[in-house]
């Protein structure tokens, strides 16, 4: 977690700071709010005696019973007191408490607290009420108006923090090879980018809502209560003990549970989007069921998890519920029974006002440990965002960049390739050279490495032993940038984005510097115009996500399209002419050869009729080259090659 809030900006740190000036000012308002009550509380116990003669009299009788030999004195005092009452509105308590009153002998036995509280009683008004009331109202407002400032501050720290951190996500997903990618997996790359992100957000919000308010308003109401009772301080001590208790029994129980919770997650978008991915065949072999299976099971285990971990944090609320209104009951228990003791300080105002300080130091630790609780889970998703932004990259940028000495060339220098944590080389030791303009193909069998070796061209992967030169520089010295822009790659499977015909074949380039003749040129050469010009909108026609409005061919076309619109140096074709037919495939490389004759090919296909007219032509067989020349030396000195021809035409078509 503390890694991630590095990365917050010095404006936030900034309105951190505020928030802690503004959470003292606001712990400070509920403390002066508690003192108000109690005052207003006294107020109107002072009023009410002021204005009950009974009550009034129930005072001294209370004395009476405690000390037998005053009940004659107060007796006579009580009769004499009835004739200072003024009708039914009050006393005539200035008579009543003069030097010349008959009582003066009563009273100079009555202690002087009791004397204070007779005064209080006698100068007792609606005013007092009214301006305890009105500065409550007023500490109440700034109260208030602290809170949303506060919310509103964390609000905003917290949103920008996690649109930060998410940017910063996907700028690293970005920049992995293929290696990393493979090694986090999509769907968990996907969680940590939303669902990991949101739990460090929610985290976040709470802590910049509470982690300050808590520990203070804690403090400072213990520091308030201590000199009142340690008996009620004991008390509250003890409900926090418990408080703890509880919480960190729940703790031990729950926290083993989200890490799990987090893998099902992943788990749960990885059935999502293969499911989502796979439709046409789970519905072409009718597996709605299985995958349904398959998806419920997880579910099912998610929900299970969440199930558990929601009934062991609910426990929470009627545990904090027994506790509070327990500690209100002992503290007005005790409070009774202290004041009944004879404790002058306490008072029915003193003893409300405790409850609720009270109330609010177990409120507190009862925010501090729920930090606790919520602290863990976003811990194990601010580690996975970590190891996210923390993972180095295998392929990365040279310091400088070295200056190429050709154009349009690609040579391989005994290269070999396998895979990370492989056991054996997937390539093994290939070497060629492409000039510029030269058409290289590769066809072997499935598993052969052929999509691997084009793979090494655009950096996808780098080698393992040997080097791979672009223009005459092993492209570890170019920047990656550099590298791809010499590139027009056409990948196995078409890959489409939401947008329009023009977008995706601007693809490449900011689509403002696509011209209409560009655009034209482009689906010319890759044969698309058949199928554009039927399109509403034409070249603005608008193409789904994956591209699943049109069909394979069109959107393999799109793709030949879109590697065009750049201007490449070096086309990659990765198995690309597979989903058209003989005719279309034809006319493309047809296109390609008239109008990009200085490009240099490199061409994987599975089928001989697109590479028998290639200027070399490699031969793989288990990472290994078993032949390499021209189509027809190949069909005089490879056995390998000669098979597949053979199984694709027969001996007129190919001349033997």
């Amino acid at each position: 977690m503390f890694k991630l809030y590095a990365r917050l900006r010095k404006r936030d740190w900034v309105l951190v700071a505020i928030i802690v000036g503004l959470t003292i000012l606001q712990v400070y308002c509920s403390m002066v709010m508690v003192d108000y009550i109690s005052d207003i509380i006294q107020s109107i116990t002072y009023l009410n005696y002021h204005n009950s003669f009974d009550a009034f009299a129930s005072i001294f009788e209370g004395i009476a019973q405690q000390d037998p030999s005053m009940s004659g004195p107060i007796n006579a005092f009580l009769g004499q007191l009835a004739s200072y009452r003024v009708g039914t509105d009050g006393i005539d308590w200035e008579g009543l408490l003069s030097s010349t009153s008959p009582l003066s002998p009563i009273l100079s036995m009555v202690s002087a607290e009791s004397k204070a509280t007779f005064d209080a009683i006698a100068n007792a008004s609606t005013e007092a009420i009214w301006f305890n009331g009105g500065m409550m109202v007023l500490v109440a407002t700034g109260l208030a108006a602290c809170q949303i400032v506060i919310e509103v501050m964390a609000s905003y720290i917290t949103s920008h923090f996690a649109t930060d951190i998410r940017s910063h996500v996907n700028a690293k997903i970005s920049s992995f090879s293929l290696a990393e990618i493979n090694r986090f997996s999509t769907a968990s790359l996907i969680t940590r980018t939303t669902n990991d992100i949101q739990q460090v957000s929610m985290a976040t919000l709470m802590m910049l809502r509470m982690i300050f308010a808590a520990p203070v308003t804690a403090i400072w109401a213990i520091c308030k209560i201590q000199a009142v009772s340690y008996q009620l301080t004991l008390a509250t001590g003890i409900a926090i003990v418990l408080l703890v208790l509880v919480l960190v029994l729940i703790m031990g129980l729950v926290l083993p549970q989200f890490k799990i919770m987090q893998k099902r997650i992943d788990r749960i978008n990885s059935l999502t989007q293969e499911n989502l991915t796979g439709i046409r065949v789970v519905r072409a072999f009718n597996a709605e069921k299985y995958q349904e299976g398959k998806f419920e099971k997880a579910n099912l285990e998610l929900t299970k998890t969440q199930l558990f971990t929601g009934r062991m944090l609910n426990l929470m609320s009627p545990a904090m519920m027994i506790i509070m209104n327990g500690l209100t009951l002992a503290v007005y228990w005790i409070g009774a029974y202290l004041m009944q003791k004879g404790n002058d300080y306490l008072t029915y105002a003193n003893v409300s006002a405790f409850s609720s300080l009270a109330t609010q130091i177990v409120m507190s630790f009862m925010m501090l440990l729920m930090m606790f609780i919520l602290w863990p889970r976003a811990s194990v998703s601010a580690r996975r965002i970590n190891d996210v932004l923390e993972t180095k990259n295998s392929i990365v940028d040279p310091t400088a960049e070295k200056k190429t000495t050709e154009v349009g060339t690609v040579e391989f220098k005994d290269v070999s390739f396998r895979y990370p944590d492989a056991d054996a080389d997937i390539l093994e030791h290939i070497s060629f050279k492409a000039k510029k303009g030269d058409t290289v193909a590769f066809i072997g069998s499935t598993g052969s490495g052929k999509s691997t070796l084009v793979n090494l061209v655009t950096r996808l992967y780098d080698c393992t032993d040997g080097e791979v030169l672009i223009d005459g520089v092993n492209i570890k010295d170019l920047k990656q940038e550099t590298l791809r822009k010499k590139i027009g790659f056409v990948p196995q499977k078409g890959v489409l984005f939401s947008g329009t015909v023009r977008s995706n074949v601007g693809f490449g380039l900011p689509t403002e510097n696509l011209s209409n003749e560009e655009c034209d040129r482009a689906l010319d050469i890759a044969c698309a115009h058949e199928f554009v010009d039927k399109m509403e909108g034409k070249e603005d026609a608008l193409i789904s996500q994956g591209g699943t409005n049109v069909s394979g061919g069109q959107r393999q076309r799109l793709c030949i399209a879109r590697a065009v619109a750049i201007h490449p140096e070096i086309y990659v074709f990765d198995d690309s002419f597979s989903a058209l037919d003989f005719k279309t495939d034809r006319t493309v490389r047809d296109n390609l050869k008239n109008e990009e004759k200085e490009a240099t090919k490199l061409i994987v296909a599975q089928r001989i009729g697109t590479i028998m007219d290639a200027d070399e032509i490699l031969v793989l067989q288990e990472g290994k080259v078993v032949g390499q020349g021209t189509h027809r030396e190949l069909l005089e000195n490879c056995p390998v090659y000669r098979d597949i021809a053979l199984s694709q035409l027969s001996k007129e078509e190919l001349g033997l």
